[in-house]
C-alpha cells in the first residue's frame, strides 16, 4: 500500500471497504494483542512490532512518456533527484504512470486507519481485502489467540501525525513502498473479568510504524496490500 492506485487503489478500497465493511469498524474500538504482524504493539509497549521481508530488485521497462522530467516533479518535490528515494519512486512510476507519491501517502493514512480498527475488531473479512496472505495469517493468528484467552482492548485511534515515503522500489513486477507512520493511540487489555491487565484507558501513546505496501504493477487489479510491518524505534 492511484492507499488506489493509490488513488484508484486504497480510494476504490475506501469506496467499496469503508463503506460498505468499515462503517461500524470505524465507529467501534476494541481488540489487540502481541502477533508476528501486531498493529498495536508500540503503544502496548512503547513501540514493538514485527515483520517485513525482501528480493532482488529488478527494473522494469519505462512506459511511454516517462522520459519526461515533467513527470517525475511530484517525486523531485519529496525527494531530491539523485537520491535512492527519489531513484525508487521513479522506477515505480515508470512501471505504473499513474503513481503519485501524495496520493499515495493520503490512501496510505487511510487504509492505516481501516487496518488497525479492523484488526481491533477482529473483523476478518476486512482485513483478508486489505493484507498480503502472510500478513494476514499473522493478524489472524493474533485475533484467533487473543479470543482464545477471552481478552479484549478498549482502544480510541485518536490520528495520524505524520506519514511519509521513506524507500521505494522494485521487486520482480511488484512495486513497493514502504512508509514510516507516527500515530496516536489510547489502548486498554481487558482480561475476562474486566480488569486491565495492560495499557491505560485515559493515555495517549504515540506509536511509530514502518510499513510496507505492494502491488504488482502488470495486475489488472490496482489495489495496494499491506505486504510487511515492523516499529520503528
Amino acid at each position: 500500500m492511484e492507499f488506489f492506485d493509490f488513488g484508484t487503489i486504497f480510494f476504490m478500497i475506501a469506496a467499496i471497504v469503508i463503506f460498505f465493511q468499515l462503517r461500524n469498524v470505524l465507529g467501534r474500538r476494541t481488540g489487540h494483542e502481541r502477533p508476528p504482524f501486531d498493529p498495536y504493539t508500540n503503544a502496548r509497549k512503547d513501540a514493538q512490532a514485527d515483520a517485513a521481508a525482501g528480493e532482488n530488485v529488478v527494473s522494469l521497462p519505462r512506459r511511454k512518456g516517462s522520459e519526461n522530467p515533467a513527470s517525475y516533479a511530484t517525486i523531485d518535490a519529496i525527494a531530491a533527484p539523485g537520491t535512492e528515494l527519489n531513484r525508487g519512486m521513479r522506477a515505480v512510476r515508470d512501471a505504473d504512470a499513474s503513481f503519485e507519491p501524495n496520493t499515495f501517502v493520503d490512501g496510505a493514512k487511510m487504509a492505516y486507519e481501516m487496518i488497525v480498527m479492523a484488526y481491533a475488531d477482529g473483523d476478518r473479512k476486512t482485513l483478508k481485502n486489505l493484507l498480503s496472505r502472510e500478513v494476514y495469517e499473522g493478524f489472524v493468528a493474533a485475533i484467533a489467540d487473543r479470543e482464545g484467552r477471552d481478552e479484549k482492548i478498549e482502544s480510541s485511534f485518536v490520528g495520524i501525525n505524520r506519514a511519509e515515503i521513506t524507500n521505494a522500489e522494485l521487486k520482480g513486477t511488484e512495486a513497493h513502498i514502504t512508509l514510516r507512520i507516527v500515530s496516536e493511540l489510547i489502548s486498554a487489555t481487558r482480561n475476562a473479568s474486566g480488569e486491565v491487565i495492560d495499557g491505560d484507558p485515559e493515555t495517549v501513546a504515540e506509536v511509530k510504524d514502518v510499513w510496507t505496501f505492494a502491488r504488482d504493477t502488470r495486475a489488472k487489479d490496482p489495489n495496494w496490500k499491506l505486504v510487511a510491518t515492523e516499529a520503528d524505534d
